[in-house]
């Protein structure tokens, strides 16, 4: 039954399998064939999938380096009445990409935005990865400007939740070797390889480890890396060692010249310093 009547002026997010094509619901199907067009991020790949499944609705190219000027045209078109599915190459669209940029100006403009459930990597990947999945926070690619991705991994190193990366295989050792340096060679990570795949491979080590693993092992497929964030009880280590540089003096003025009056200034010493408050007011005294 066709039921476009009902779509019209809608966008929907339509996520596709990130290998196997079984993973594809049937809502996401029936909105593929119900919609007046799709947006996707390689058409020649979507058009196999839809020909794998019998699926003749248009096509139209909507990607990187497109996604502004193409946001606007099927802004205007969802305006007029159409009913656009979005998908992207694998996976649910918005996630590190360009859809993200469609789903603003749909937001903007009045149009209601669908997302459908469906295959996301980061999601499979964390639920394998054997680390801790109650906090998380996903990082996407990293950034290629060096300056902005020093700043990256400078930000993440004091960061507690398990965080989560895509890489390409052609950039692996470069970004291992970077995590490294910034987050040792202690920390677990799990490396997700080809998820859903005939070849999927899910290794699980130390940054340390996998650094030393892919200098003698050619990186293939598309991964994701999920870390380890950094243990609570490691981070107040770091703060008790680097207070021993400074005077219990100089702490307690560092908050008082942050407008902090001076018995409290004490008090948040002693916390970081773990040590009683009576010994910081009897320094002070």
């Amino acid at each position: 039954m066709d039921t476009r009547s009902n779509d019209r002026g809608r966008l929907y997010l339509c996520p596709t399998p990130i290998g196997n094509l079984g993973d594809i619901t049937e809502r996401t199907l029936e909105t593929l064939k119900t919609a007046d067009i799709i947006a996707a991020e390689d058409t020649r790949n979507t058009l196999k999938l839809l020909n794998h499944f019998g699926i003749r609705t248009p096509l139209t190219s909507y990607h990187e380096h497109n996604k502004y000027d193409k946001a606007a045209e099927l802004v205007d078109s969802m305006l007029a009445g159409k009913t656009v599915a979005c998908v992207t190459d694998a996976g649910t669209p918005a996630i590190s990409d360009p859809g993200e940029v469609l789903v603003r100006e749909a937001v903007g403009s009045g149009i209601d935005v669908i997302s459908l459930p469906g295959a996301t990597a980061f999601v499979t990947a964390l639920t394998v990865s054997g680390l801790s999945s109650r906090r998380f926070v996903f990082e996407g690619f990293l950034p290629r400007e060096k300056k902005e991705r020093r700043a990256l991994l400078e930000e993440i190193r004091n960061e507690r939740r398990t965080m989560i990366l895509y890489e390409a295989p052609h950039h692996l050792r470069t970004t291992l070797s970077e995590l490294t340096g910034s987050l040792g060679e202690a920390r677990r990570i799990a490396l997700c390889r080809e998820l859903t795949k005939l070849h999927e491979e899910i290794l699980r080590m130390t940054l340390g480890e996998a650094v030393s693993y892919y200098k003698g092992t050619e990186p293939r497929g598309e991964f994701v890396l999920v870390i380890e964030g950094r243990p609570a009880e490691e981070i107040e280590e770091e703060k008790r060692i680097g207070f021993e540089n400074i005077s219990l003096e100089e702490h307690v003025r560092q908050y008082e010249a942050l407008g902090i009056d001076r018995k409290e200034a004490m008090k948040k010493v002693a916390v970081e310093r773990g040590i009683p408050k009576r010994e910081v007011y009897k320094s002070l005294l």
